[in-house]
């Protein structure tokens, strides 16, 4: 019998850890590319820029502004700030960060996923608890599934 690998996804966390040099943190754009390669929203030589553009307009609202911005607000900031991207873009980007468990929305506002405890607005608390939650749920299944290998073992 063989296994539907894929059906057992569950979540999928991609995180890197990336060397940050002087020049990554030269301009808002090469530390915006740095958030999305580390946070796994694009991925190694990816050229595109919208997905960058759209998490660097995030965090200007939450974490320099302390807001929830409309799709408005956003279309206007990328658009100031990035070049005009068109609407199915910018919300199949959206889509994109929700489904990997980045960006919640509400009564039409987008925000990054709440910590469990904390200020949200504050970046290092966010960065702390970003995947707290999946983590522990893989962590403990991890350990579970390496007693019953054991248990195979004997």
């Amino acid at each position: 019998m063989e296994l539907n690998e894929a059906a057992l996804i569950e979540t999928e966390i991609t995180l890197r850890n990336l060397r940050l040099t002087a020049e990554v943190l030269e301009t808002r754009r090469s530390i915006a590319r740095w958030l999305a390669l580390s946070l796994g929203v694009i991925n190694p030589g990816e050229s595109r820029l919208s997905a960058v553009a759209v998490l660097d307009a995030l965090i200007n609202f939450q974490f320099v502004k302390n807001l929830d911005p409309s799709y408005s607000d956003l279309e206007k900031y990328i658009g100031e700030n990035w070049e005009q991207m068109n609407e199915k873009t910018l919300r199949y980007h959206l889509l994109k960060l929700k489904n990997m468990g980045l960006v919640e929305n509400s009564r039409g506002k987008f925000y990054f996923k709440p910590p469990s405890i904390g200020d949200r607005f504050d970046a290092t608390t966010w960065a702390n608890k970003l995947f707290e939650q999946e983590h522990m749920q893989i962590s403990n299944k991890v350990g579970e599934v390496i007693k019953e290998l054991k248990k195979k073992q004997q």
